[in-house]
């Protein structure tokens, strides 16, 4: 294994060299080229610090450097200490990955033109910050808009693609400590002795970097590859086959950090299969990786039918079980009740389960806005989450990755800045969504302030826009049947779950608009604290954000700006078409700033959103018109179609396929 991991190291070192004219390929590591840096390391160098010392002699411009690894009270395992001294800068850690880490802080201050004058002491928020790549061995992508998966299962473990390596650079050079490598819809096969092998190979290219890998597992790979007739996790046949299933996995990845689970959802085998509880399930595996100090995360992504409201459905569920899960469980939840809607409301199970580890899942793939073919910056929305669930509660956090094979890694260049947010938000949610994206576009475009400023604008102001275009005032889950791409309020699927369908949610009729959440209705404003279950359960105090997430509001209900729901709705819609127009303005005027073959990706991509918005605006508004039966205020934009017209429009969401006359 060790020879395994100092070859790779030298064949990353390498590629690091001659970067060409930009694609998109090289993310947001575009170092300063003809750097010679004055780097000098105290100590044995060891692969993980042969990394740190040729990022830095590659990219570092500035005074020698010398590299110690030593004990800091005040550091954390993975955390460093920065010192500018007069002839040097002395950077401490505990760790060798510690060490790396401040490579990259060294680096990226250098290419965000910020002088570093003051001691830097900083360590990770989260021990565990992890990526969840819900990508099957067929190399399939569930909700993947990036090409195909990055991991190449039919040729490994004799043959390795050039990407793991710099996808390992890409996620240490912000914090990414773990990765999960295949999708939450777990096929069993991921265990046999096969595919471990090929897991080896992954998790020896990655360790250099300090990113653990996870596996998502199937409840019932002791029936599938093991030969058991139950996956009942009281079984004692079942439990000796997780403990001998570990040990193995173990033996060939002595550092693999643990299992992610989906169960009992959407058809996943799970514990309840066996009347037994998702605790007993999750502390049965827990049980099995205890002794390697391995964790078992979780999902409560669960919507079974009991209650008539979806949204209520995971508390009901999982917090009668609080306290019950061992030690080495977290909980990972969706950081909406829904599901990665553009905007909602927190799960309210974060803060509920005071005796349980938890951890927010994020989407950052973009399955629920606009794929990638939609510019749709979601740090915003993140730091509005931190904003409502106190970080400190939590214990990690996941982001469901966007990365695939394209050259750009992301689908759409702006794409990658999802998976930049991320990574620096998993480091220190503390950062503002305005730090992290002057951070990417500096580091991935230019310093210049007439590029950055209004391309920095637009970004922050993009995720709103796509809330706005798309389902404003707290709509949601308007979307097309299983793809989710485009508007579809009308959508009725026969034999479809009625919570896989829009109007479960709309509830549009004649009174009003929204799903009535408050105490007069499905009463899940009562799983909040006791503050905001007041704020939300009264129409006149609600946010107007959420106000159609909690309230049946009427058409003619006056908003605080005085005009009716059905005014503002058509405001709301008509200022996302506005602003999705603006941002092609703002790209044009980029322009000379830009590699030629990125400002094209980009603007065609924003020619798309501005066709889309138009789609979803004219849709959802000639829908729920039928219903409200008010005219669209005049000084607003009319549509081009009427109902019907929008109703036959079936899109092909590869290549926009049978759009009609206008949207294409």
């Amino acid at each position: 294994m060790k020879i395994k991991t100092i070859l790779v190291c030298v064949m990353i070192m390498t590629s690091f060299i001659g970067l060409k004219a930009d694609e998109g390929s090289h993310l947001w590591l575009k170092h300063q080229t003809g750097a010679n840096g004055n780097i000098k390391v105290l100590g044995r160098l060891t692969p993980t610090l042969s990394l740190a010392v040729h990022e830095l002699q590659n990219g570092w411009t500035g005074m020698p450097i010398v590299l110690k690894k030593q004990k800091d009270k005040s550091l954390q395992n993975e955390g460093f200490r920065i010192n500018p001294q007069s002839h040097n800068i002395l950077v401490t850690s505990p760790s060798d990955v510690g060490l790396l880490y401040a490579a990259y802080y060294l680096l990226r201050s250098q290419s965000c033109n910020q002088p570093l004058t003051n001691t830097v002491i900083d360590n990770p928020f989260y021990e565990r910050r992890l990526l969840n790549h819900w990508d099957n061995l067929d190399r399939t992508v569930e909700r993947g808009y990036a090409g195909k998966s990055i991991w190449e299962w039919d040729v490994l473990p004799d043959s390795v693609s050039d990407r793991y390596e710099a996808y390992a650079r890409a996620n240490a050079s912000i914090g990414i400590n773990g990765t999960v490598l295949n999708n939450v819809n777990a096929s069993p096969e991921m265990l046999s002795k096969e595919y471990l092998q090929k897991v080896e190979t992954i998790a020896n290219i990655l360790r250099p970097y300090g990113i653990k890998v996870y596996l998502s597992v199937n409840f019932a790979s002791p029936m599938v590859i093991g030969g058991l007739p139950t996956a009942d996790p009281l079984d004692k046949h079942v439990v000796k086959w997780w403990k001998d299933k570990a040990k193995e996995i173990y033996q060939i990845i002595p550092d693999f950090g643990g299992f992610l689970v989906k169960a009992n959802s959407e058809g996943q085998p799970g514990p309840c299969d066996y009347q037994r509880t998702h605790a007993e399930g999750a502390n049965m595996l827990a049980d099995a990786l205890k002794p390697y100090n391995g964790i078992v995360m979780w999902r409560t992504f669960v919507y079974n039918p009991e209650d008539a409201d979806r949204a209520k459905q995971a508390y009901l569920e999982f917090y009668p079980l609080d306290g019950k899960f061992r030690d080495n469980v977290i909980l990972q939840v969706k950081n909406g009740p829904v599901d990665f809607q553009p905007r909602e409301p927190y799960t309210p199970l974060f803060g509920a389960m005071s005796h349980t580890k938890t951890m927010p899942e994020f989407q950052i793939t973009q399955e629920y806005l606009g794929h990638a073919n939609h510019l749709a910056y979601l740090a915003p929305m993140w730091e509005e989450f931190n904003q409502q669930v106190n970080p400190a509660s939590q214990k990690a956090l996941a982001g469901v990755a966007n990365i695939g094979t394209d050259t750009n890694w992301t689908g759409h260049p702006f794409g990658q800045s999802n998976w930049y947010a991320f990574g620096r938000l998993a480091w220190n949610p503390y950062l503002t969504s305005e730090q992290i994206a002057d951070e990417w576009l500096k580091q991935t475009f230019t310093t210049d302030s007439a590029f950055v400023e209004p391309v920095k604008a637009m970004m922050l102001d993009s995720r709103e826009a796509v809330v706005n275009y798309m389902m404003p005032l707290g709509l949601h889950h308007l979307f097309a049947f299983g793809h989710h791409y485009g508007p579809e309020p009308w959508c009725d699927v026969p034999g479809a779950r009625p919570d896989w369908l829009p109007s479960y949610y709309h509830k549009a009729d004649k009174q009003g608009l929204g799903f009535d959440r408050s105490s007069t209705g499905s009463g899940a404003t009562a799983q909040y604290p006791d503050s905001l279950a007041k704020l939300y359960d009264n129409i006149n105090t609600c946010p107007e954000e959420y106000i159609l997430w909690f309230h049946h509001t009427p058409w003619g209900h006056k908003m605080k700006n005085g005009r009716t729901l059905w005014e503002e709705l058509c405001y709301k819609y008509n200022e996302g078409v506005q602003q999705a127009r603006s941002f092609q303005q703002t790209w044009d005027a980029a322009q000379p700033y830009v590699d030629a073959e990125v400002f094209q990706q980009v603007q065609e991509k924003l020619k798309m959103q501005t066709l889309d918005a138009m789609w979803w605006r004219d849709a959802c508004l000639l829908y729920f018109q039928q219903y409200s039966e008010m005219p669209i205020p005049l000084e607003l934009e009319r549509p081009v179609y009427n109902l019907e017209e929008m109703k036959q429009f079936k899109i092909n969401i590869d290549n926009h396929e049978n759009a009609p006359h206008g949207f294409k």
